[in-house]
């Protein structure tokens, strides 16, 4: 039975939805906490030397997507080039830790050109985040 004049389908609306695509924003000042962006849209991690592998590469991914947000990327797909390169890994060390994180369901992967890119679903970005601080955020605090 529908409240105070309501349809029921409005009651549902403004009771159960919620706007995923705004987990970018809710979610800017925890992410600046680890993320620094230049307009060329490369990716920075502020406490990378707190960070594992894993963690360093999930990050990584969800920087590409607020660089596209602000116009310095076209693309949330990143290269393993990229990952090797701009995180400074190797490259019998990438692999692995990339296979983890997409059987672990945090990342996935698309084919372009016979080239492996990945990025961060949309829906994880802000669990990812959280995590993420929850691991670094004291130490990171501290050492102020």
């Amino acid at each position: 039975m529908a409240k105070e004049g309501k349809e029921f389908g409005d009651i549902v609306r403004e009771g159960m939805t919620v706007d995923s695509g705004n987990a970018l924003e809710r979610n800017f000042e925890l992410a600046k906490k680890m993320i620094m962006l230049t307009p060329e849209g490369k990716v920075i991690l502020a406490h990378h030397n707190k960070l594992g592998g894993e963690d360093k590469i999930v990050l990584y991914l969800v920087g590409k997507v607020y660089a596209k947000v602000a116009g310095y990327t076209n693309e949330i797909e990143v290269p393993n080039k990229e990952l090797l390169d701009e995180l400074g890994m190797k490259e019998g060390s990438l692999a692995p830790w990339l296979k983890f994180l997409r059987d672990k369901g945090q990342i996935k992967q698309t084919v372009k050109n016979n080239l492996s890119y990945h990025f961060v679903p949309n829906n994880l970005i802000e669990s990812e985040l959280k995590r993420i601080w929850d691991k670094v955020g004291d130490k990171a605090e501290t050492n102020k």
